[in-house]
């Protein structure tokens, strides 16, 4: 059973239809927060190097744009739900295919919108690396939330994705939605900044290893959306940022589903491999999004509603 999911996985991935997105700039003007680019955008992965899955991945550098690219699944497929990716790599880049556009190819085949998160990197040097992306991220979900009519999703359908550092992007946008962290913009930045739900994939930074515990300030409201953890134990991001983080769930009465692999390791994105069943983890994931509803199609309030 699952070789078979694994092969059915794989063919999904490289056989998917590529798909041009629709592409926005987050920000109109001067955007705000800090970023420290030392040359163009671009790809700094070297061939033949850190392959996955036997694979190359487009490691994306100086990234001082923020964007969102749109993928739409075909109308009559689309359920009404919208996913916000937030690819991860260290605050130093963006693993854009691994932990993006794939990701973006398998929530489609969902019914699913996907939304690429292109937030500014490296911020790794700043005393906040996760600022400017957190700041990126909630400008994303609002400026999805003002398209939902247009995109044919439901505004209070909307979760975020996150790996890695995305990881942290994605649990700050789940954890902190009380306060705007940029003086608004437009009226895209009147609408709720709350996801609805929120995937953490090997997420990172919110576990203080020296202290033993979560940083001071990650905590778990009680408002805050259901939670879906993945991590392997061996993972050298330690297992204790999923697990600390769905305790404290727990604690605040926060749904959390977690699944937890022994070997696995880090960085594998969705591409199955059959020696690491933690690659299986977007099964499990898509069983969570049905059983709470989100893979039902839904209708499409206006935005903000």
């Amino acid at each position: 059973m699952l070789m078979k999911f694994i092969l059915a996985l794989s063919l999904l991935i490289s056989s998917a239809i590529a798909i041009e997105p629709e592409i926005l700039d987050l920000w109109p003007g001067q955007a705000p927060g800090e970023v420290k680019a030392n040359g163009p955008e671009k790809d700094t992965s070297k061939p033949g190097e850190g392959l996955v899955a036997g694979k190359p991945l487009i490691r994306l550098g100086n990234v001082t744009k923020a964007q969102i690219h749109v993928f739409l699944p075909p109308k009559e497929k689309a359920n009404g739900t919208g996913v916000v990716i937030c690819p991860g790599g260290g605050f130093s880049i963006l693993a854009w295919d691994l932990e993006g556009t794939e990701v973006a190819e398998w929530l489609n085949s969902l019914g699913v919108a996907a939304v690429v998160l292109k937030y500014r990197v490296p911020t790794s040097g700043l005393e906040n690396k996760w600022l400017t992306p957190v700041m990126d991220g909630q400008r994303a979900l609002g400026l999805v939330r003002s398209h939902a009519a247009e995109w044919n999703i439901n505004p209070a359908r909307v979760g975020v994705l996150g790996f890695s550092a995305g990881g942290h992007v994605a649990t700050r946008l789940a954890l902190d939605f009380t306060e705007r962290r940029y003086p608004a913009v437009d009226t895209a930045d009147q609408l709720p900044l709350r996801p609805d739900f929120a995937v953490l994939v090997y997420s990172a930074y919110a576990y203080d290893e020296k202290a033993g515990r979560l940083r001071e300030d990650v905590t778990v409201p009680k408002n805050a959306p259901p939670l879906f953890f993945v991590h392997a134990f061996d993972d050298p991001i330690p297992v204790q940022n999923s697990l600390l983080l769905a305790a404290e769930a727990k604690k605040s009465g926060v749904p959390a589903e977690v699944h937890v692999y022994d070997t696995g390791g880090h960085g594998y994105g969705l591409r199955p491999q059959p020696d690491k069943p933690v690659t299986t983890w977007p099964a499990r994931c898509a069983e969570w999004m049905a059983r709470n509803g989100w893979l039902q199609p839904a209708a499409a309030p206006a935005a903000g509603k």
